[in-house]
């Protein structure tokens, strides 16, 4: 990971991890209204879309590649449950079948994904699951588990800005070394992005590292993304500066939220990205036309008075 400010092109995030963070008021109504960086790049990316996903709350049909990412990220949680010597990639393998069977408990939308037994590019069930297990074989090339004592795992982190919004996300794991150092850790079932192209994956790891920073008082040592796709691991070692530079970014980007809120006007963007976009026919850019908003889903799901 680069330790400077990067393009703003928007990077395709198509596994679990934009959605793990995601702002939470209809799943968890108890909670307040709260942005995660997902959402925050969502915005950057495309106005509208951010709309459909967050006010709207348009359901999307999974893809392959995200059902897999969140299996994935649930194995190597639970792989660290096993004691030391035992997180071997064999143990992982045998983890795939039963958390798929709970995934598929949590969440029927995954049942989708597979027709008379014929998955995501044909393949069967063991077929669909072997794929899953080739990632997890790349990261045990890239990091030995049974070396690892992770302070937390799939860790929901939330801070409140003074004047801006409460900060929300879930850090899929968090090493504290004997000196104290902390590293934050963040999964990545797709490959690398460019070079050129970090900035979503850079906003959310410092999203992250701001967050923890201002609960625990304590500037994390290193934001890290291993990226299971191609088997490159990214690092960079945030300052205060830069994150200070995050928090403004986000109010920025808040700012504009409350804007296009009380307007009315979610500016569709046109990019590469949106021949993967599920609401293209909803859009006034291909034609469409965007559905009223839901009386109430702005405070509700926002918290912001309109």
């Amino acid at each position: 990971m680069t330790t400077t400010e990067v393009s703003q092109e928007p990077v395709l995030d198509v596994t679990a991890e934009a959605a793990d963070d995601a702002v939470s008021t209809v799943r968890a109504p108890s909670r307040p209204p709260a942005l995660s960086p997902s959402r925050a790049n969502d915005f950057m990316q495309c106005p509208l879309l951010f709309r459909f996903r967050t006010v709207d709350r348009l359901p999307e049909p999974p893809s392959a590649a995200a059902a897999r990412g969140t299996l994935v990220h649930a194995v190597l949680e639970r792989l660290y449950d096993a004691p030391l010597g035992e997180r071997t990639l064999a143990a992982a393998h045998d983890l795939l079948p039963g958390e798929w069977d709970r995934l598929l408990e949590a969440d029927d939308r995954y049942t989708s994904l597979f027709t008379d037994g014929i998955g995501p590019d044909g393949q069967d069930r063991e077929g669909w699951l072997a794929g899953a297990g080739s990632l997890l074989g790349t990261y045990f090339t890239l990091e030995d588990p049974n070396r690892l004592e992770p302070a937390e795992r799939e860790l929901l982190v939330e801070s409140q800005l003074d004047g801006g919004p409460l900060l929300r996300g879930i850090v899929d794991r968090l090493d504290v070394a004997p000196t104290g150092a902390v590293r934050v850790v963040d999964y990545k079932t797709g490959k690398s992005p460019r070079p050129g192209y970090e900035s979503s994956a850079v906003f959310q790891m410092r999203f992250y590292g701001l967050v923890l920073w201002r609960e625990r008082g304590v500037l994390p040592k290193m934001l890290q993304l291993v990226y299971l796709g191609d088997g490159q691991v990214l690092r960079g070692e945030p300052t205060a500066g830069q994150l200070e530079q995050t928090e403004q970014k986000i109010r920025t980007v808040w700012s504009a939220i409350e804007d296009a809120a009380r307007t009315g006007e979610w500016k569709p963007r046109r990019s590469k990205l949106c021949g993967w976009c599920a609401h293209q026919s909803m859009c006034p850019e291909f034609g469409g036309t965007p559905p009223e908003i839901p009386e109430g889903a702005i405070p509700l799901r926002l918290g912001i008075a309109v």
